[in-house]
């Protein structure tokens, strides 16, 4: 089912302005599933040819600092908001995503959470969902490895 409509903020959001975030909808094309990779988060925004931009982040490197599905979802975030380049991008047809809810600069609201569970159980990533549909903005503490003398 997508659920794509007017709920979709229009065009790229401004710092600390609000996005969508998606999962892909059931039936989605292959290439966008192969593209964007499984657990991967997801936010974009419609543009008004009527299709939708998305950045995501997957974590193909294996980056501790993005072992939760909420982190992925911010560091997509903030790719977006700053027009970064990147490969994890793409422009599609809404009917390939189907809209969870929003981000902005102090947090998530995930409005459909059983969506959110079936992409992250297709995944095989559960254990990387919020334990709520209201996730605050964090922090991710870095690790300081070096020896002090």
């Amino acid at each position: 089912m997508s659920v794509i409509g007017q709920d979709v903020p229009m065009e790229r959001p401004d710092a600390d302005g609000r996005a969508a975030v998606f999962v892909p909808a059931n039936g989605v094309k292959e290439d966008i599933l192969l593209t964007i990779r499984k657990g991967a988060a997801i936010v974009g925004f419609a543009n008004h040819d009527r299709t939708v931009t998305v950045y995501f982040e997957s974590n193909r490197f294996d980056d501790p600092a993005l072992a939760k599905w909420e982190h992925k979802a911010r560091k997509a975030y903030d790719r977006l908001i700053d027009n970064a380049p990147t490969v994890s991008k793409l422009t599609a047809v809404p009917e390939s995503f189907e809209q969870i809810g929003y981000i902005n600069g102090k947090g998530i609201t995930i409005r459909r959470m059983e969506s959110l569970k079936r992409w992250l159980a297709y995944s095989e990533a559960m254990d990387t969902c919020p334990d709520s549909e209201l996730v605050p903005r964090t922090v991710i503490a870095k690790v300081d490895n070096s020896t002090k003398a």
